[in-house]
């Protein structure tokens, strides 16, 4: 579970601003604009001269904004934990430990990584004619829907792109301004070991929107690169309103399991029935999925 920390983050609901408009091809759609040079944040500058027909993805919410975005047919590789959409090309391929010579093996004309922080990687396929697009994962939402766009650009559909970040954002503002105001705290379990997150992260920015407060946050948000590992102790001490499992799948955890542990029958979310289970992957992808978890929220908030 440690391993899927790093992907969670992004940005404070705006409203629905439309990205900046590529030129028109004239036949009433955006033009692919190749060559083009993409700036992902985070992330060194890659300029493609073409339009890539070979993608080979490691990073899962990258391969499901991929299709969103129409460019499934360009896919012919993902990466072993790429479970969605059932129909991509799913490999033994390494997103945490990308071996290039396997990567090549399939003849990708673009790699998208999630890190390369040496630059191994991209050196060793460059040497073969291959470019790597690194996408982190977004520190805010604003720049997860600005991927959005960008991987639209990458692959030659920059209007779809540009469309499903607004889109996206759209529906999540509406979820957040449609729920009610509750002044609630709760505890978002990433796994059984009492990982969380604070609200300087992605998610906690979600919860932000429905007016909830997070116990981990403990007047310093920004604590442990906004994923603390607290105690029982601490939590039970904390007295959240609500519990939100994002170790269901991966672990086993549920609301009886919760209650089970030792102390936590006391907590409010388990004697008001308060303890949600979550998808853990929606719950760890900035993916366009990511409207499922805020309403998997919303409703938690509606319910409590």
């Amino acid at each position: 579970m440690l391993a899927v920390l790093p992907l969670l983050a992004v940005l404070a609901l705006a409203g629905c601003a439309q990205r900046e408009d590529s030129p028109d091809d004239g036949n009433g759609s955006a033009s692919a604009g190749f060559p083009v040079e993409l700036r992902p944040a985070g992330a060194p500058p890659v300029t493609l001269e073409d339009k890539p027909e070979r993608i080979v993805s490691l990073v899962p919410s990258v391969t499901e904004t991929l299709y969103e975005v129409g460019a499934g047919d360009q896919v012919v590789a993902v990466d072993d934990v790429s479970t969605y959409p059932d129909h991509a090309p799913r490999t033994d391929l390494s997103g945490l430990n990308p071996d290039p010579q396997a990567i090549a093996g399939h003849n990708p004309d673009l790699v998208i990584v999630n890190a390369d922080p040496d630059g191994s990687v991209a050196e060793a396929l460059d040497k073969t004619g291959v470019a790597t697009l690194v996408l982190p994962a977004p520190g805010t939402l604003e720049e997860a829907y600005d991927q959005f766009a960008l991987v639209g650009e990458a692959t030659g559909h920059p209007d779809a792109g540009r469309q499903l970040a607004d889109d996206v954002e759209a529906e999540i503002t509406e979820l957040a301004d449609n729920a009610p105001n509750r002044e609630l705290s709760y505890y978002h379990e990433v796994d059984p070991s009492y990982y969380t997150v604070t609200s300087a992260t992605f998610l906690g920015e979600i919860y932000d929107q429905f007016g909830l407060r997070n116990i981990a946050d403990q007047g310093n948000p920004d604590a442990m690169g906004g994923y603390p590992q607290l105690t029982a102790e601490k939590i039970i001490e904390a007295d959240p309103d609500l519990v939100f499992l994002a170790d269901v799948k991966c672990c086993g955890q549920n609301a009886q399991t919760v209650a089970e542990r030792p102390g936590w029958d006391t907590l409010t979310a388990v004697e008001q029935d308060r303890v949600f289970p979550l998808d853990d992957d929606l719950a760890s992808r900035w993916s366009p999925r990511l409207v499922e978890f805020v309403r998997d929220i919303a409703d938690a908030v509606a319910e409590a």
